[in-house]
């Protein structure tokens, strides 16, 4: 996904539980799904950003040479004004993005 167009909201905004509660039925589940999906966002926005950020880095052991990289700068800012994970995955929970199953549900329908 790609999450630079996503249309989270930039800030936090109050949340209504009963919606969160909708879909499982229990609003510790829904808690739960999305705190492993900002995981997941987490973990992949920071290895994109380490790759991007690997091009530009210094190999050398000199200390007294310290390079100020404005490319580096910008894309650290880029990175900083996206959405947080949490509310990245928040937003794809309402629009329906999100497969998640709990087996243990599944195996007492059974």
């Amino acid at each position: 996904m790609d999450y630079k167009k996503t249309k989270a909201a930039p800030t936090t905004v109050p949340r209504d539980l009963e919606v969160l509660s909708d879909e499982t039925g229990n609003i510790y589940e829904t808690v739960m799904i999305l705190a492993k999906r900002a995981n997941q966002i987490s973990s992949e926005l920071k290895e994109e950003l380490n790759q991007k950020l690997q091009e530009f880095a210094s190999y050398t052991d000199n200390l007294e040479e310290i390079f100020e990289n404005r490319e580096q700068i910008e894309i650290s800012k880029f990175y900083e004004r996206l959405p947080k994970p949490t509310l990245i995955s928040f937003q794809e929970l309402e629009e329906g993005q999100i497969y998640h199953r709990n087996p243990a549900r599944e195996s007492k329908q059974n």
